[in-house]
């Protein structure tokens, strides 16, 4: 059992499909540092998956095992860490109902990423549970008392608005919640392999599952300069997705083979070798422990049903503080 700690972090992803690479340099890797100085609440929300998942959930059960999978593999330790799948934990959804009373419809409809879904995936009819996502987030945070949420500095506002909420509950009712600080988190931002940002909906993904031989493929398959035809040709670095991950993975090695780039001394064939390389040997040590864990599904299970217990403990003690605020019970 992990020990009681001062600080409280509630952070997730969703399980829309295989973990990424972006989700790994840009989540897994600041949870597994702060799983030490943190209570540390790790979540798979799956109930979020059902915003634009929800006419198929066939392989929702399998992408929650293959997401407890990653985060075991990127080093995050059970004793340390609660892993909680979001639909084993009713409090999330009965603070969601709750706090959806309070939250004034135009906060929601002012959310960019509300129109971008909307843009994006061509949805004509949004669901409430789209328009209400950040509701659900703003409970799945809330129900842990978090006092600290890892955030990029693009996702900022998105965590001012569960503030906001917060504050007009603890308005109404007294305080209850505290005001959760976004605690930035700086990572090298990695493009997927056509260039453009990395997503599952895009196809352009290197997964944290994927085998040596797959990264190594996608690699070699990874978009370059169209400038660049020959080898000799000068390269334009700051505009290639090699140069990015090579930055990724050896800022040293990237700064010297930049103006090798630009010269026209290194050919796309040979950096992306390079790339491969580093990559394969970062994610090793993640490809191992991934393995021994996937070779005992006994224990993975044990770790969720864990996960969930420590959860429901911490959540039901602030769902009673918020029936009682809210004179309901």
């Amino acid at each position: 059992m992990a020990e009681s700690k001062d600080k409280v972090i509630f952070s997730a992803m969703q399980v829309t499909g295989k973990l990424h690479l972006g989700n790994y340099e840009g989540a897994l890797r600041n949870w597994v540092r702060l799983q030490d100085e943190y209570e540390l609440y790790a979540g798979i929300v799956d109930l979020h998956s059902l915003t634009t998942t929800f006419r198929d959930t066939s392989e929702l059960r399998a992408n929650i095992r293959d997401a407890a999978l990653d985060y075991l593999a990127a080093g995050l330790d059970p004793e340390k860490t609660a892993i909680v799948v979001q639909s084993w934990v009713p409090a999330h959804s009965e603070l969601h109902v709750l706090l959806s009373m309070i939250t004034p419809l135009g906060w929601l409809e002012r959310v960019p990423t509300y129109k971008e879904k909307r843009e994006q995936l061509h949805i004509a009819n949004p669901s409430y549970g789209l328009l209400g996502y950040p509701v659900l987030m703003a409970a799945d945070i809330l129900v842990y008392r978090a006092t600290d949420v890892p955030v990029g500095r693009d996702q900022v506002a998105h965590l001012e608005l569960t503030r906001e909420i917060a504050r007009r509950f603890n308005h109404l009712y007294g305080e209850t919640f505290p005001e959760p600080q976004a605690l930035l988190n700086e990572f090298a931002v990695l493009p997927g392999l056509d260039n453009r940002k990395m997503s599952k909906s895009y196809g352009n993904c290197i997964y944290l599952s994927d085998s040596e031989e797959e990264v190594r493929k996608k690699v070699r398959s990874m978009f370059t300069d169209p400038e660049k035809i020959r080898k000799n040709d000068p390269g334009h670095p700051a505009q290639c997705p090699v140069q990015a991950y090579h930055a990724a993975y050896d800022a040293e090695g990237a700064a010297e083979a930049a103006p090798a780039c630009e010269a026209g001394t290194l050919g796309c064939v040979a950096h992306k070798q390079q790339v491969a390389d580093l990559m394969v040997q970062r994610l090793t040590p993640l490809w191992e422990r991934r393995a021994a864990w996937a070779a005992k599904p006994a224990e993975v299970d044990e770790v969720l049903a864990e996960g969930a217990r420590r959860a429901r403990a911490k959540t039901e003690e602030t769902m009673e503080m918020v029936w009682r605020a809210m004179k309901l019970r």
